[in-house]
């Protein structure tokens, strides 16, 4: 009989908490009629929250992200290494 042990890591659950936030701030903008991305980005390099809605609290919810780790998990995603 193997007793599995579950990992849990905060690293991964903060990720997610990223992702999910990020996915809404994504949402909002596109249903205001926004281009998302262009949006975001502008968020990102300036720190303006102007650049985002406050549609379905999305400008509260992008606010609670750490930039720099956003930038950070961002990168490893796109260069899909950990």
């Amino acid at each position: 009989m193997t007793d599995k042990t579950i990992k849990f890591s905060i690293k991964d659950e903060n990720e997610a908490e990223m992702k999910r936030t990020l996915q809404a701030v994504y949402e909002a903008l596109n249903e205001k009629g926004y281009n998302s991305i262009s949006q975001i980005v502008g968020y990102i390099l300036s720190e303006d929250p102007t650049y985002i809605t406050t549609h379905n609290n999305a400008r509260s919810l992008v606010r609670k992200l750490d930039r720099d780790e956003l930038l950070r998990a961002m990168v490893q995603n796109y260069l899909n290494v950990k």
